[in-house]
């Protein structure tokens, strides 16, 4: 993925919030996700509208006749901004990052097994 198209998949805590009812939500129309944001987030109807208005600019979502209805899957907005956090934080270095958090939390034997798991996976593809 491109530098500049994961930049726009990165989403400030308030935006995903509010992309994640769109997702679970798919499709609906617009007056519906307005009300499921004001239940769930407690976001008045101009809030809604001015950040659904941004997750459009930014081309994760589309509002045809007032249905909205995802161009971008959560999953790769998840991948964007793992991939964000590794390059700001760890230059890039999943070890890095793994170890750093295996030396500030103590992790449980069953996280151990789990990433154990994990390397013995990718070691195999």
């Amino acid at each position: 993925m491109k530098d500049e198209r994961r930049e726009q998949l990165i989403l400030a805590p308030g935006e995903y919030s509010f992309a994640s009812l769109i997702w679970e939500n798919e499709p609906l129309g617009s007056g519906e996700l307005i009300e499921i944001a004001r239940k769930k987030l407690g976001w008045k109807k101009s809030t809604s509208y001015t950040v659904l208005r941004r997750l459009i600019e930014k081309g994760l979502f589309i509002n045809t006749n007032s249905i909205v209805t995802s161009l971008v899957s959560q999953e790769e907005v998840i991948s964007a901004e793992g991939k964000g956090l590794l390059e700001r934080l760890f230059s890039g270095s999943l070890p890095a990052f793994v170890a750093h958090f295996a030396k500030k939390e103590e992790l449980s034997e069953k996280e151990l097994r789990e990433l154990k798991q994990l390397i013995d996976e990718l070691e195999e593809k």
